[in-house]
């Protein structure tokens, strides 16, 4: 009988760890998902280890439906003040499949003192994504740019879409862009949010890009100044789908456009003329949560569906009220 090299059986064994962490890992109900810090970072280094390069399949269907929104001050330890728990934590991701939830839009980035890497806490951002891939719902990573370092955004941008949880990967990157107190020149903004944006799109050509943007209305009729001369076209060969702001709950009844459907859809059919393109995919994004009421969505659901946009969701998750998030699932079609 032939001796069998070393080298086959240390293989072997190596396979058999990977396996192992990959059942680990992909178990969404399993208590064994890391839960501590330190859990956490050992997961991360397990995760970093085994990163893929494959690339995403471009496609705006990771936008459709119903989505929740979750920022770094709902999850990340780091930001919370006086040592207090983070509001949200991964197994709230049963929540949202119970509600019917396709979604989730989760901060995986940011650039402040809190924020020591890339990335924001890798082990819990793998935990919410294996959890919800689990569960058949899609993630989108986004990240706040400021502009005044553009390739330290595009550094932040590219680690969200590079981030591999053990073959669970971000099923598309947003770039929310509203920041203008780094760049307070718009042409200058501009300038940089397009170069940004067309660098992604070079180092990310299969990726499933969104552009979480001010509302038209905000910028055409309510605060003129605010990002003038805005880039639609410029922007549109970059990404698949867009996302306009439509906070409804930040304008006064007299404006007009406290009305939950008149801002929406005002909002949506600017939009795509200011694109050019009848065509745009379109998520609309409602808001803020703690001031969203129940008629509210009522009048959302049917800009929704006048705009024949892809879906729907209210920003965020943490500021709802009780009913209105019962009362999701019926707000967009």
């Amino acid at each position: 009988m032939r001796a069998v090299p070393r080298g086959f059986w240390l293989a072997c064994v190596g396979v058999f760890f990977v396996g192992v962490g990959l059942r680990v890992v992909a178990d969404a109900s399993s208590d064994l998902l890391p839960t501590s810090s330190g859990e956490r970072s050992v997961a991360a280094a397990a995760i970093a280890l085994l990163r893929s390069d494959a690339p995403a399949v471009r496609s705006s269907a990771p936008y459709g439906g119903l989505g929740i929104w979750i920022d770094a001050f709902d999850f990340e330890p780091a930001y919370q003040g006086d040592g207090r728990e983070p509001v949200l934590t991964p197994e709230v991701v049963d929540e949202f499949a119970a509600l019917g939830v396709q979604t989730i839009y989760i901060q995986a980035a940011r650039v402040d003192d809190r924020a020591t890497g890339r990335l924001l806490d890798e082990g819990l951002l793998a935990d919410f994504l294996v959890r919800a891939h689990g569960h058949g719902i899609a993630v989108i990573g986004w990240y706040l740019p400021r502009f005044d370092d553009v390739d330290r955004d595009l550094d932040r941008l590219v680690a969200i879409a590079e981030f591999d949880a053990l073959g669970h990967r971000f099923d598309g990157v947003a770039v929310d862009i509203e920041y203008v107190e780094a760049v307070p020149d718009a042409t200058e903004r501009s300038a940089r949010l397009v170069d940004l944006s067309q660098r992604l799109r070079a180092a990310r050509p299969g990726e499933a890009l969104g552009a979480i943007v001010p509302p038209p209305v905000q910028l055409e009729v309510v605060n003129t100044s605010y990002w003038p001369r805005f880039p639609w076209r410029d922007l549109d060969p970059t990404y698949d789908v867009w996302l306009p702001m439509a906070y409804w709950t930040t304008r006064s009844v007299e404006s007009g456009y406290r009305d939950s459907y008149r801002y929406a859809e005002e909002s949506t059919r600017r939009l795509r003329n200011n694109v050019g393109r009848p065509d745009v995919v379109v998520h609309i994004i409602g808001g803020i949560g703690d001031e969203t009421t129940v008629a509210d969505l009522e009048g959302f659901r049917r800009a929704i569906e006048d705009t024949g946009s892809i879906g729907g969701s209210i920003y965020d998750w943490a500021s709802l009220g009780e009913a209105e998030r019962l009362a999701l699932p019926d707000s967009v079609p």
